[in-house]
């Protein structure tokens, strides 16, 4: 049995309407080495050199076919496509053409859609036991943006960078909060402040003058 909290929609992501939804508890990650144990197990005829091999070479498809913009489809799993997306290290240039700026743009991560048939046989076996009575509240922050706009400003000049976890706690605002904040700083050219890398490794800065 898993267990669910009942979570409040933050207003910047929902259009100031009262949205809730169920959110999982995970208490573990299964790693890389976990998956292939598990994975022999299951089918006692593989090694886990066999099933390693299996992740690799999909592994590598994916690498070459994907940014040619091929999808991968595996049956009973779901498919995999990519999402594109600006790339803010990379400084924009200008098109010789017109003279309007360029941007550059990469692979920003990939999407998943699981298989209809994979979804109904987890439901088979799932069992979902709320462990919380009350409806948890995203975090709002009493700052104006203003007073928020100086506070990433003053992290970035004592630390030369700024992670979205040091805005959300300089804030008080939940991560995704902070992020959709953050959008809206970055989009403002007056705002001084610029994105730097992607994912895990994005980090703000001072933007350029």
């Amino acid at each position: 049995m898993a267990n669910y909290v009942l979570q409040e929609l933050p207003e910047e992501l929902s259009d100031g309407k009262k949205i809730v939804y169920p959110k999982m508890q995970t208490y573990s990650l299964h790693d890389y080495e976990t998956v292939i144990k598990h994975m022999r197990d299951y089918a006692g005829n593989f090694s886990e050199g066999m099933i390693r091999g299996v992740f690799d070479a999909l592994v590598s498809v994916m690498e070459s076919w994907m940014p040619l913009g091929h999808t991968i489809k595996i049956d009973g799993l779901g498919v995999f496509s990519l999402s594109l997306g600006f790339d803010e290290s990379a400084p924009s240039e200008k098109n010789p053409k017109d003279k309007t700026k360029y941007r550059h743009v990469c692979i920003k991560g990939i999407n998943f859609k699981p298989d209809t048939e994979l979804l109904k046989e987890m439901n088979k076996q799932a069992t979902f036991d709320r462990v919380a009575t009350d409806v948890k509240v995203p975090q709002k922050t009493k700052l104006s943006r203003e007073e928020r706009l100086a506070k990433a400003k003053e992290m970035i000049d004592k630390n030369g960078y700024m992670t979205l976890s040091d805005y959300a706690n300089a804030t008080g605002q939940s991560r995704s909060a902070a992020s959709t904040d953050l959008r809206q700083i970055v989009a403002d050219a007056d705002s001084g402040i610029a994105a730097r890398g992607a994912h895990s490794h994005k980090v703000w800065v001072a933007a350029k003058k």
